[in-house]
């Protein structure tokens, strides 16, 4: 089975590629010849993974998932949720978004936050949506290398690391994406 991933990051490619099983052929957009970058002006996570996946269906003809995620942070009231990409403003800079995170957070004492993501899927005629969370807190300051995003300030419930500083494998295997991409394979698997 071959199926489009609707994403530019080669993060987020890399991190699927090693949680798919083989029978499903992941392409990329660029493997399709888009380069164009696709709109997420949906007001949810939600909205946003359908937008990209409808977009490749309509424009391109194939069978396509997308994924959109958020960040939620209680104390913040859910932000920066559907904003978390461009929290500290369009240029998308992971190290600018930490830094306003971990400034508003400051003199907090809960600290509590979950990652959502959400898989839009468009196949043939159909729409399906799958939906991972994880649950953790936000640490006082940056630790580890791997991942992108808010993973150095990620702390995942039950666990003394943060998602930067675990190997792709283990953070996988926790993950908000990682749950998403579970239940979707299972789908897809049927």
């Amino acid at each position: 089975m071959e199926i489009v991933f609707a994403t530019h990051n080669p993060n987020k490619l890399k991190e699927l590629q090693a949680i798919l099983p083989a029978h499903i052929k992941l392409v990329s957009l660029q493997d399709i010849g888009c380069h164009e970058d696709i709109a997420e002006t949906a007001p949810t996570i939600q909205g946003n993974a359908l937008q990209k996946a409808r977009y490749i269906k309509q424009h391109y003809g194939k069978d396509c998932f997308a994924d959109d995620t958020g960040l939620e942070v209680e104390a913040l009231g859910g932000a920066p949720g559907v904003y978390s990409a461009r929290y500290a403003g369009e240029a998308k800079n992971d190290a600018d978004n930490i830094s306003r995170l971990l400034r508003e957070l400051e003199d907090q004492s809960n600290r509590r936050a979950q990652f959502r993501t959400v898989i839009a899927l468009v196949q043939g005629d159909r729409e399906h949506l799958f939906t991972g969370i994880c649950v953790g807190e936000i640490t006082r300051s940056p630790s580890g290398t791997e991942g992108f995003g808010y993973d150095p300030v990620f702390l995942p419930q039950g666990q003394d690391k943060t998602f930067a500083q675990m190997s792709l494998a283990a953070k996988s295997a926790i993950s908000h994406r990682g749950k998403a991409v579970q239940k979707l394979v299972k789908f897809l698997s049927k």
